[in-house]
């Protein structure tokens, strides 16, 4: 893959785990007014509405997935590009029809003019999509304008955290129905959308009503793990498998703290804290306690003692003072670096092109990630929704409009390995991209002319891949991906697409500052129970009985 959504773009692309700090970025598909309900479906509803699922074969990974719990499976990874890339759709999906589209972007807009990938693409599909990417950052400023004018795109993408400022939950209605084409045994007519896991496919339906093509999606999809680098503890005579709890880990603060070195042990790893300590965060929020009572991250027992042992290292001076002053831009550095030996971040953090700058700066660099840590010697982590990135058509196109895209969209989502999969990422061979070691990697015209804009339409599952020529690093993610997920559960509401009321979109952030004053120090710890008595006074109390609402209604989703 070339690039990511802006969960893996922004935080799991290692920019930034997604944080219980970030006052919601991507809460239940956003805190907006609805008239409508909350948005989501009833468990029977949903059942009658999910396409089936009949997985690929037409493409065999290097390294198989694996099944872990509760349903949830490691990435396919593959170790270079089969060599005879199979074809998995047949003829031209497309009619000649021409669609406008908006996709978000993070980066450099290409031209449209003379843009041989857009001319390749398009031709292999038979239609002419007109790309309007616009830019990510204000993507949120671009949307309400088109919703409040009804001047929508006939295909629009929408990440879940631009949803809250669009009161979803009625704006959908703008949107196609697909459920008549796509539910149950008709999305075998689109053999690559019927081969999307059902856990994708929950996350695109709202009102009880299939609206959503998923992008970007996984079978095991995380905020975030431990992050370490192997050669250091190597060095300094330590076996990552031997850290199994949070004195454990409290144990490598001591060690690894060197002011001869000008090294510290620890960057900012307190979101990463929450899958040991068992409190959820961004976008899950809620739980459900041993005595049945829904508790939201703020009352757990777990974030009082994340907050202790953080507020220990901090004081003890094993955290680097940049991250404990929220320096988050330079984290990655501190690591390359070897400032600090452990750090929080997303799973795709951990890519070949973070082990080539790593090398850069010094050649023993060695990123690995902790097994799960737990403090009762049972590991759990709460998996997010599949998908975080959803493209939807204009309910104004026509029933056989509606057929054409989703025949386009059937190509676009041909696996990783596929000829149709070459061509939808990187173009044409010899002009957009050539054959290096086995993987393709863009040309210097490539580089300019292809970017993330089909592909924001609609995608296949996620594949772990070789970037930069780092094929262990696809071994060790693998590792240790397969070994992750035995230990995957699901939250509480999961892939329900709630959508909260507006009253409550600001109580969390007073919460969200005391966490942080408390864990860089700046306030004791038993400041964090007046803090939350505000919270629950505030809104908090009354949110939970909204979601004791939703889950008498239509469950928790667990």
């Amino acid at each position: 893959m070339n690039n990511f959504d802006r969960r893996r773009f922004l935080g799991l692309a290692g920019l930034g785990a997604l944080s219980v700090a970030s006052g919601g970025l991507l809460s239940a598909c956003g805190d907006a007014k609805t008239s409508s309900g909350p948005g989501t479906t009833t468990q029977d509803q949903l059942q009658k509405l999910l396409p089936a699922y009949v997985p690929s074969e037409l493409v065999k990974a290097d390294i198989p997935s694996v099944t872990g719990a509760n349903g949830f499976f490691s990435s396919p990874a593959f170790l270079r590009y089969p060599d005879n890339p199979v074809a998995t759709t047949s003829g031209v999906p497309g009619k000649g029809g021409s669609y406008t589209t908006m996709t978000p972007l993070w980066g450099a807009i290409p031209s449209a003019s003379g843009n041989a990938y857009y001319e390749a693409v398009n031709k292999a599909i038979g239609a002419n999509l007109k790309l309007q990417p616009a830019d990510g950052s204000n993507y949120d400023k671009v949307l309400p304008t088109l919703f409040a004018g009804d001047k929508l795109p006939d295909w629009v993408q929408i990440p879940s955290w631009n949803m809250g400022n669009l009161g979803f939950a009625d704006a959908v209605n703008k949107f196609a129905d697909l459920g008549p084409y796509l539910s149950g045994d008709a999305i075998k007519a689109y053999p690559n959308l019927a081969a999307i896991p059902t856990s994708a496919w929950q996350c695109c339906i709202w009102n009880g009503k299939l609206f959503g093509l998923p992008v970007y999606y996984s079978g095991a999809t995380i905020a975030g793990t431990l992050f370490h680098r192997k050669d250091i503890l190597a060095a300094e005579g330590i076996n990552p498998d031997d850290i199994k709890t949070p004195d454990d880990l409290a144990a490598l603060g001591r060690q690894l703290t060197s002011a001869a070195a000008g090294r510290w042990a620890f960057d900012d790893v307190f979101d990463s804290l929450g899958q040991i300590y068992k409190f959820p965060v961004d976008p899950n929020r809620w739980v459900i306690d041993d005595g049945g009572k829904i508790i939201h991250r703020y009352e757990t027992p777990g974030i009082l003692e994340a907050l202790n042992w953080y507020q220990a290292q901090a004081k003890a001076g094993h955290v680097h003072p940049d991250a404990l002053a929220d320096k988050r831009e330079d984290a990655k550095q501190r690591f390359w670096s070897g400032k600090v030996a452990i750090t929080g971040d997303g799973p795709g953090a951990w890519k070949g092109d973070d082990a080539k700058s790593g090398k850069a700066a010094n050649p023993s660099y060695d990123r690995q990630a902790f097994k799960l840590l737990s403090t009762d010697g049972k590991p759990e982590i709460w998996m997010n929704p599949s998908a975080g990135m959803y493209s939807f058509l204009n309910a104004k196109l026509s029933g056989d409009q509606i057929k054409e895209c989703l025949a386009i969209a059937n190509y676009l989502a041909a696996p990783y390995g596929s000829k149709e999969y070459l061509t939808v990422n990187f173009g044409v061979e010899g002009t957009d991209y050539t054959m290096v070691d086995g993987n393709p990697v863009l040309t210097e015209r490539g580089s300019k002319e292809v970017a993330t804009t089909y592909q924001f339409l609609i995608t296949p599952i996620s594949p772990t891949t070789v970037i930069a020529g780092q094929t262990q690093v696809v071994k060790d993610y693998a590792a240790w991906e397969a070994d992750m997920v035995k230990y995957a559960a699901k939250p509480a509401f999961y892939g329900m697409n709630v959508t909260e009321p507006a009253q409550y979109a600001s109580i969390n952030q007073p919460m969200v500052d005391l966490v942080k004053d408390i864990r860089y120090g700046r306030k004791p710890v038993s400041a964090y129970q007046e803090g939350l008595k505000t919270w629950k006074a505030q809104g908090g109390d009354q949110l939970r009985a909204f979601y004791e609402d939703i889950r008498s209604k239509y469950g928790t989703g667990q």
